[in-house]
């Protein structure tokens, strides 16, 4: 077993202990392996010891590992960073999941985009937490509303929300953040749109994302290692 592989398996297990604490099954918890960065055959490895969800940032990075990746037939494409209007059409054509939907705009795009023969695309929320002016997402009082304008758009079916905890918050910090989304979910299904996924939580915080209901949780690092950036020439 690679070093990858071995990494996978620690993660798997971390999860199950995680969900075992709050007392919740521990396939209630879905893990998206985060590849960004990484080499496609670094995702074979991982798909290789039973990952199947992968979530990738930059749509060209990895519309070119959909390419690459292309015999592994049920892999299962999550997009976890922002969706730029002109990048919409290659997303709409091969994305599983989108979980970043901050704009009413950009939803309309995938949805027209979405071809007729492919199931919904499945997307989420992304709600800006903590208010953090470099992050992306709505406001949280702003979330369900917009939640409820994506949902009557064909083609598309709203799953839940998403989160990126603020980095650097101590337990009671992230415990505060992860409980305000458990509460909008619950305020989403009042407005009338059913929805079960609440993705938030990655490698550092997913113990505590897990005990406040995290649904899918967004682990790199802890599985493919440290990431290297490239400088900026």
């Amino acid at each position: 077993m690679s070093t990858l592989q071995q990494n996978y398996v620690k993660t798997v297990r971390r999860l199950a202990e995680a969900a075992q604490r709050a007392q919740r099954p521990s396939e209630s918890v879905h893990l998206v392996a985060v590849s960004k960065t990484f080499p496609a055959a670094d995702i074979r490895e991982v798909y290789a010891a039973g990952q199947r969800n992968f979530g990738e940032n930059y749509i060209q990075e990895w519309f070119a590992k959909t390419e690459e990746l292309a015999d592994l037939p049920d892999i299962v494409w999550h997009l976890i960073g922002d969706v730029q209007s002109n990048k919409t059409r290659q997303v709409a054509e091969r994305a599983h999941w989108v979980h970043t939907i901050g704009r009413l705009k950009t939803a309309r795009r995938l949805s027209e985009q979405r071809p007729s023969e492919m199931p919904p695309l499945q997307v989420c929320i992304e709600v800006n937490i903590a208010g953090e002016a470099a992050k992306h997402g709505v406001p949280p009082d702003e979330a369900v509303a917009l939640a409820v304008e994506v949902a009557k758009l064909p083609n598309i079916q709203v799953r839940g929300l998403m989160c990126v905890a603020e980095a650097g918050a101590d337990e009671a910090a992230l415990k505060k953040q992860f409980d305000t989304m458990r509460g909008l979910l619950a305020d989403l299904n009042a407005a009338g749109v059913a929805a079960d996924v609440l993705s938030m939580g990655m490698s550092g915080d997913m113990e505590t994302a897990v005990s406040c209901g995290a649904t899918h949780v967004r682990i790199g690092s802890a599985i493919f290692g440290r990431r290297e950036y490239p400088q900026a020439i």
